[in-house]
């Protein structure tokens, strides 16, 4: 217990130190956020994060004072090949399919078949490689994917202490702790990104974990422990996914129209919306990790999914920002030509462009005046008249 605790100190202040250094390395790379337009973020929290986990993690394995305990030293290892693919992804553009495929080989190698059985160890394949990109989803805004992971990792770090695996309720702990020490420089004005790199790192430990933890045990019960455990990832993707297809907007395709980009647009800031996002994760946390324990039934989990369902509706509503419409909501000149085209119908009648009123004179003609023909055509007799009436 007390090497739990100075092991998480341990972490907290690594993870704060290596993400304050790996800044200006990540800046002279260009390793950047891309997202930011406004400001150079660079991506060096997801690295400080992976180190020291990693680092306090393997001491405490090497020096017997926490052993990793049997299949904790794989889970870490796998995960730090995630991270590295992460971080590929962050330096070059991946498509998504090659991180989802990627991150599915790595846990296959962590997912207990001999307790789960063939299928079920398939379907936990294919979840946690979802949740890993569902984490990186959720990085879409400062200091959610870090606050989100803090208050899960409690809660699968408790599950794993129910079930007496003490190696991995310790890893659980000292990724919480990087997390909030990297929390302290990712907190908006964030001066550091978390990045592919940690958000799949994240995700994919937490996933994983929660899975060893829940193996052998009855598979309807654990299903729901498992979406409540990671219920606010799940509302992101979904809200994500329902507001592209009904926008007929490609589904891997950026844009601010997540959670946090409609909290936003309902008025809160950018610390209020973190904050939001990970008073929302408690919830589902708690209620997975009691489901888990006994201490409730597993209906309990119906309540989440319904809050899930509520608030994806709710968020739905609110217009997000997407490609062709400025800051505050107009089109652009793009979005406007698209709009014209669309509405131009077959019975529109073409109306000829005015044309541009010349500055220049009309060059001069060429024949003689109408006034000057006159007083040639007129005769002698008539013009000697008039000069003596005149005279």
């Amino acid at each position: 217990m007390l090497y739990g605790i100075v092991a998480a100190i341990t972490a907290l202040f690594l993870a704060a130190v290596l993400a304050a250094l790996l800044r200006a390395p990540a800046l002279r790379l260009g390793l950047l956020d891309r997202r930011q337009r406004q400001r150079r973020v660079p991506l060096s929290g997801g690295t400080a994060v992976v180190l020291a986990t990693c680092a306090v993690a393997v001491t405490g394995d090497r020096t017997g004072l926490a052993p990793f305990g049997e299949g904790t030293g794989a889970l870490l290892a796998a995960g730090t090949g995630v991270a590295a693919l992460g971080l590929v992804a962050d330096a070059w553009r991946l498509k998504t399919r090659f991180l989802l495929v990627g991150t599915a080989v790595a846990a296959a190698f962590v997912v207990p078949y001999a307790d789960t059985g063939v299928p079920a160890g398939v379907a936990a394949v294919g979840w946690i490689a979802c949740v890993a990109l569902a984490f990186r989803a959720l990085d879409h805004a400062e200091g959610v994917a870090g606050t989100v992971g803090v208050v899960t990792a409690f809660g699968v770090a408790a599950c794993a202490a129910a079930e007496v695996m003490e190696g991995l309720a310790v890893l659980l702990s000292v990724l919480a702790a990087a997390l909030t020490g990297f929390l302290v420089h990712n907190w908006p004005p964030a001066r550091v990104a978390l990045g592919g790199c940690g958000a799949m790192f994240t995700g994919f430990l937490l996933a994983a974990a929660a899975v060893t933890a829940r193996a052998g045990q009855d598979a309807a019960t654990g299903t729901g422990v498992l979406f409540a455990l990671t219920a606010v990832a799940a509302a992101d993707v979904v809200l994500v996914v329902l507001a592209r297809r009904t926008a007929g907007r490609p589904l891997l395709r950026r844009g601010p129209d997540h959670l946090a980009h409609r909290l936003r647009r309902l008025g809160l800031t950018p610390a209020g919306a973190t904050v939001a996002v990970g008073a929302a994760a408690f919830p589902g946390v708690l209620v997975g990790t009691l489901v888990h324990t006994g201490v409730l039934g597993a209906p309990a989990v119906l309540w989440i999914a319904g809050g899930v369902l509520v608030v994806v509706l709710a968020l739905w509503r609110v217009r997000a920002r997407v490609p062709g419409q400025g800051r505050g909501g107009p089109e652009t000149r793009a979005g406007r030509g698209a709009r014209a085209r669309q509405d131009l119908s077959p019975h529109h009648r073409h109306r000829p462009r005015r044309q541009p009123v010349s500055l220049v004179q009309p060059p001069r003609e060429s024949a003689e005046s109408p006034l000057r023909a006159s007083r040639r055509s007129v005769s002698p007799q008539v013009s000697g008249s008039l000069r003596v009436r005149n005279g």
